[in-house]
């Protein structure tokens, strides 16, 4: 970070600073106005802050405006932020004079030998460990907003009492806080939960919570996903297989998952044993390659797998087709020896550029290092980070690390794709593995005749097919490129006559390969190209008397929203194009 940059909010630290601060001055409009309430906590999130009050009324919007209209007050008054620190009884006592009962339990709960500070700004003091700007002078007024309130238990137990968390978001310039909230306003007419109804792509039921139903719209675009995914791995190199979605509580115990991962498992019980319903391919995929012999001349093998995982997520964090019980994970795992490792790590990586590619997808690396929760050394847990720094570095590719983030088993360097709207979605990740190797006692044999030990790599590309269609459904605003969308054209006859030729146009349009559908409803040819762009198809065809005169269709671009008459021969070569090219 360079010291020009060190106040910016591009230094994660400063931002974080920031809006802390302005959770302060949040909590001290709200003591200036309501002094009854009581204060909880108040930090700063990813994309703002928030803090939690006991209040005996319900914030409004009204309340709302009247707290931002007193923070911007707060904001002028330029007043300084003091640190000080108390001796616990001092710290207590100064909390339970001001009412404060959330504070002096919060000091009752630190260890005995812990730092307890407190901020100051004017009248107002707050419990708080920091860090702060010096001033509520720094912070911008005009780049504060106050964004909605909800309810949250008292340290996130609903054993304890219901607060309310108001949310705020702060930025140093308006026309920053502007963006972020034309973004989120865009965000929600992207929201690919209602997309998904209203293009016919998948629905949720309260039989099925977490449990997506997909829809003949949204199975032909989770084939096409499919069919693309198939045919680059099969130009870089991979198999694939598949393994079976319920396995034996032995097999999960010897790769370490039902010590590690059981909370997160469907078991059930067949013939009085135990067995488990997969979270993840892996195991499965170690008894596929211990079921034969096999000698370094294959290695690397590459081996893909679209496997049906279940994971039980809590009902809270359920989420579209963002967060659910029931997904396809698009799984690979490569068997290697130890020199082969850096070259395989660049290989995903480049299969990584070309698929995202596809689709407009930016990316950020970062780097997970080793967990408190690990198996193996510390020394192979090194020694496999750095092959995976390596790697990227030497392809020129940037990364942050994320200390103790790993999975148990080994380092993994995660994908972070950056959609149209600049918001990122983890979706790629790269794991290094020494451990279940071990575990399976797979082997090779090596070129010296001896057994040894394959490197393994996991890895997957869109993360899972139903959360990435969430994302690309949202990324392009339900307006899937020509290859992609599920209905690529859709036929319009200006009247009963045209039917017969309409029907001519839409017969090789499929015989070329193409989802086309004929709109021959007797309805005003401007109500059938408004319905069809409201569904975002691609293409509109529009036949009329002159049309079939002239031997021609008039073809509408979704994109441009221009006519342009053409030879049916001419589109089809078009879409062609469009198709193979995979154009967006």
């Amino acid at each position: 970070m360079s010291e020009d940059n060190k106040y910016t909010f591009e230094n994660p630290e400063y931002r974080d600073t920031y809006r802390h601060t302005v959770s302060h001055i949040l909590a001290q409009a709200v003591k200036r106005l309501y002094p009854e309430v009581k204060l909880a906590i108040g930090p700063s999130i990813e994309n703002g802050f928030y803090y939690d009050f006991d209040a005996p009324f319900s914030f409004t919007q009204e309340n709302l405006d009247a707290l931002e209209a007193e923070m911007k007050k707060i904001c002028k008054e330029k007043l300084p932020l003091e640190r000080f620190e108390l001796p616990r009884a001092d710290a207590r006592k100064l909390m339970e004079d001001k009412d404060e009962p959330y504070k002096v339990q919060l000091i009752d709960d630190l260890p005995e030998d812990a730092t307890i500070s407190f901020y100051k700004q004017g009248e107002f003091t707050d419990l708080c460990a920091g860090p702060h700007l010096d001033s509520t002078g720094r912070v911008k007024g005009n780049g504060i907003k106050l964004m909605n309130v909800t309810g949250a238990y008292w340290r996130g137990d609903s054993k304890n009492k219901m607060l309310q968390r108001i949310y705020g978001t702060a930025f140093p310039k308006k026309d920053e806080l502007d963006a972020y909230l034309n973004m989120l306003e865009e965000a929600k007419k992207r929201d690919h939960r209602r997309l998904g109804k209203e293009l016919g792509l998948f629905m949720l039921t309260e039989e099925g919570p977490g449990f997506p139903f997909f829809l003949p719209n949204g199975m032909t675009l989770k084939n096409t996903l499919i069919d693309y995914w198939r045919e680059v791995h099969k130009r870089y190199g991979y198999v694939e297989v598949s393994t079976p979605v319920i396995l034996s509580r032995k097999l999960w115990e010897r790769s370490g998952h039902w010590d590690h991962y059981k909370n997160n498992m469907y078991t059930t019980v067949i013939d009085d044993e135990d067995f488990a319903i997969k979270p993840m391919n892996c195991p499965g995929g170690m008894l596929v390659y211990k079921s034969q012999p096999h000698s370094y001349r294959e290695l690397p093998l590459r081996v893909g797998e679209l496997g049906l995982v279940h994971r039980h997520e809590l009902s809270g964090a359920l989420h579209g087709l963002f967060r659910v019980r029931c997904f396809t994970q698009d799984d690979a795992h490569i068997f290697m020896t130890p020199e082969q490792m850096k070259d395989e790590i660049k290989n995903v990586v480049k299969l990584f550029d070309e698929v995202y590619s596809v689709f407009g997808l930016t990316y950020k690396i970062e780097l997970s290092t080793m967990p408190e929760d690990h198996i193996g050394t510390v020394e192979q847990w090194e020694h496999n980070q750095d092959i995976l720094k390596e790697a990227i570095t030497e392809m020129g590719k940037d990364y942050t690390v994320n200390e103790g983030d790993g999975a148990f088993y080994g380092p993994k360097l995660d994908f972070h794709l950056a959609d149209s709207l600049g918001r990122t979605w983890q979706c790629g990740t790269i794991q290094l593995d020494s451990q279940l190797p071990e575990r399976f006692e797979l082997e090779y044999i090596g070129a010296d005749g001896e057994k040894h030990r394959p490197i393994m790599i996991h890895r997957v590309v869109l993360g899972s097919i139903e959360r990435f269609i969430g994302v690309i459904t949202e990324h392009f605003a339900g307006a899937f490129p020509t290859w992609l969308a599920p209905e690529q054209v859709r036929v319009m006859p200006m009247t009963d006559r045209n039917i017969p030729c309409s029907q001519e146009v839409v017969r090789q349009l499929t015989a070329a390969g193409f989802r086309v559908t004929m709109d021959d409803r007797n309805e005003k040819i401007g109500y059938k190209i408004r319905e069809a762009q409201v569904h975002k198809v691609p293409y509109m065809v529009v036949i009329g008397d002159k049309d079939e005169e002239k031997g021609i269709i008039s073809v509408r671009e979704r994109k441009t929203g221009e006519t342009t008459p053409m030879e049916l021969s001419e589109f089809i070569e078009k879409m062609s194009y469009e198709v193979k090219e995979k154009l967006r």
